[in-house]
Formats: C-alpha cells, sequence, structure tokens
C-alpha cells in the first residue's frame, strides 16, 4: 500500500485490491461506522467524525452500490491492456488478473537535449524530433499487432509514462477503439523495460482511496 500527498488537500491511498476490505475495516474502527454513497467515481464513505474516504472503481471493474459488491468486483480477475510510453521506449502487454500474458518492449535511440546554440542546435532539435516521432510511431505499430487484436477482450486500457507520448501513440486512428478503453489513470514510470510493465499491474489493478481526515474543531 502507498499513500502520497492530493492536490486540493487530503491523501491518495492505493490499496491491493486483497486488502480493500481489510482497509474500509480499519477506517471505520478509526473514524466510526461509515455511511456510503455511489458516486462517478466509485464510493464515497463518510464517518461520524468528518473524515471521508473515495473508493474508486479500478479499470475494467463495473460499479457496484456496495462496500462488498466493490470488494467482489475489484478482487475479480479482468483483462486490462498495458500501454507505457517515454521518449525512444514503449511497452505493451495484457494483464489476465495479476499475470502478464503478452508483452513486447522496444526501444529506439532518441537523441538528448545539447547546449550547443545557433543553427546546429536548430538541426540537432530537428533531428532530435524526427527521431522521437519515428519511435512513437514504431509504439503505434506495436500497440496494432499487440493490443489491437486483444480490444474486445479488455475491461480497459491503463497507460503510464510520459503523457504526450502516450497521446501521440493513441492518436493514430486504427487505434480508436483501443483509445475509447483508456482510464483516467496515468501511472508514474519510469523508462518502460519489461520489469516496469511487470510492475504496471500492481499499480493498474490497485484501488485508488481519497482519504480526507475530520477537520479539527
Amino acid at each position: 500500500m502507498s499513500s502520497r500527498p492530493a492536490a486540493g488537500g487530503g491523501r491518495w491511498v492505493e490499496v491491493d485490491p486483497d486488502r480493500v476490505a481489510r482497509w474500509v475495516e480499519g477506517f471505520a474502527d478509526r473514524h466510526g461506522p461509515p455511511t456510503t454513497t455511489v458516486q462517478g467515481y466509485g464510493l464515497l464513505l463518510a464517518a461520524p467524525d468528518g473524515a471521508t474516504a473515495e473508493l474508486h472503481t479500478p479499470p475494467g471493474a463495473p460499479a457496484t452500490p456496495d462496500v462488498p459488491d466493490f470488494v467482489t468486483a475489484a478482487t475479480t480477475p479482468r483483462r486490462i491492456g498495458l500501454l507505457l510510453a517515454r521518449k525512444g521506449a514503449v511497452a505493451v502487454g495484457v494483464a489476465a488478473g495479476a499475470k502478464l500474458v503478452v508483452s513486447k518492449v522496444d526501444t529506439r535511440y532518441v537523441q538528448g537535449r545539447t547546449a550547443a546554440g545557433g543553427w546546429s542546435q536548430q538541426r540537432f532539435a530537428r533531428r532530435r524530433d524526427n527521431q522521437a516521432k519515428a519511435a512513437l510511431g514504431d509504439a503505434a505499430e506495436l500497440a496494432v499487432r499487440l493490443l489491437l487484436p486483444e480490444v474486445s477482450s479488455l475491461g480497459a486500457l491503463v497507460c503510464g509514462g510520459d503523457r504526450r507520448a502516450v497521446d501521440t501513440v493513441l492518436a493514430d486512428r486504427r487505434l480508436a477503439p483501443l483509445a475509447a478503453l483508456r482510464a483516467d489513470r496515468l501511472l508514474d514510470v519510469p523508462e518502460p523495460r519489461h520489469a516496469v510493465l511487470v510492475d504496471a499491474i500492481v499499480a493498474a489493478r490497485a484501488v485508488r482511496v481519497l482519504v480526507r481526515d475530520p477537520v479539527p474543531s
């Protein structure tokens, strides 16, 4: 389980699906039995002391009316697509539950930045842009080959890395059916490698909870 501050207050907690029921029990023990209401993102738990917890439905899971059904949906194995992209590296995969069943990682050289000035820097920048475009073009082809044939079986597509790179890949018109499955969350991942792709499954399946503590009186 990980935690980080949330913009606007509170903190984001990422909970493994198998631990969600226990986490909710702990929330109730700390703050009192909460009331549960259905929201667009999932469920809102509001405790008597003013604490709240927003349970966000994980990618590919259905909407649910209460905590028991939420836990069942979160823990039920489902197939999700993964697309991780940064500069000249891309990793695509399909996870069935917690297992990676389809995967491919591709890298292509993209020059780093330079401190040179004048025409030399402009030529360098154009060359670097062309390399980056070619790399993202290869990434789109990889997604077409590996992910598009799986689209009918996927509950969601979870992306990670650089948002602009991911947006560029999914702008390919052939990937429109895949882009339609794109989840809201963008995973913060390093340069895509096979190990990074495997770790991304855990983050993609996690239940995100926005916790806000009671306001001191």
